[in-house]
């Protein structure tokens, strides 16, 4: 998706299709998340809005290169808009937010969360972003270790 608005209530799949909670005990059946794209003079801003999460839990968050399946790793790697020629990424030059869109979140006592991230570059029309993962953790920034987030635990489909 390289500008718009994709939204859905997390169910688990088979029901989930657009947004799917692999982990019910993290990511509740029913909650939801909406993501907003938007090119601007600067760059790109993307916006995730959460709600039904668990209530002051910190979650990670990134856009991914692929759609939602019932396999949480299907939905590939992160979106970088300078690929690591590494896999996995996890080395810091590659593996940032200023490369990728991190929208780490942590929910307030009714587990509602919004967030936003502010990109100097834009989607390539022909790569863009395909979802949103859900992580278990907050994103870890460490050489070895950078972007990596603990599990999957939820997935929303940008665009098929």
């Amino acid at each position: 998706m390289t500008e718009g608005t994709a939204s859905g209530t997390f169910q688990p799949a088979p029901q989930g299709v657009q947004a799917i909670t692999y982990n019910k005990a993290v990511v509740p059946a029913g909650a939801t998340a909406q993501v907003t794209i938007a090119t601007t003079t600067m760059g790109v801003r993307v916006r995730l809005a959460v709600t039904g999460m668990l209530a002051r839990r910190a979650y990670g968050a990134h856009l991914h290169t692929m759609t939602c399946t019932s396999v949480p790793h299907d939905a590939g790697p992160h979106y970088q808009h300078q690929a690591d020629p590494s896999k996995p990424s996890v080395d810091p030059a590659y593996a940032n937010p200023r490369n990728e869109v991190w929208l780490d979140f942590t929910t307030d006592s009714k587990g509602a969360a919004t967030v936003a991230a502010n990109e100097d570059w834009t989607f390539d029309t022909t790569t863009s972003p395909r979802s949103l993962i859900v992580h278990a953790e907050l994103t870890r920034t460490e050489a070895g270790k950078a972007g990596t987030a603990g599990p999957r635990v939820a997935c929303l489909t940008l665009h098929p």
